[in-house]
């Protein structure tokens, strides 16, 4: 696959990836932190704030790989 065609895609998937899972923790903070403590807001959104760089650097690991012969 062409280094320029996976660096696009990767960085549709990036930002696919940010959209989604912003969607998603807002739904769970929502939903889950309305009778919590400060405490708990500040570890559900500094774990939720870490959490997503897992598969982003995947996703750009797989971008830098060289491409095959």
């Amino acid at each position: 696959m062409p280094i320029r065609l996976k660096k696009l895609i990767g960085t549709v998937l990036l930002v696919t990836l940010v959209i989604v899972y912003a969607i998603v923790a807002t739904i769970v903070a929502v939903a889950q932190l309305s009778q919590s403590g400060p405490l708990a807001h500040f570890a559900f959104f500094l774990l939720g704030g870490l959490v997503w760089i897992l598969p982003a650097m995947g996703i750009i690991k797989w971008m830098m790989l060289p491409p095959k012969p």
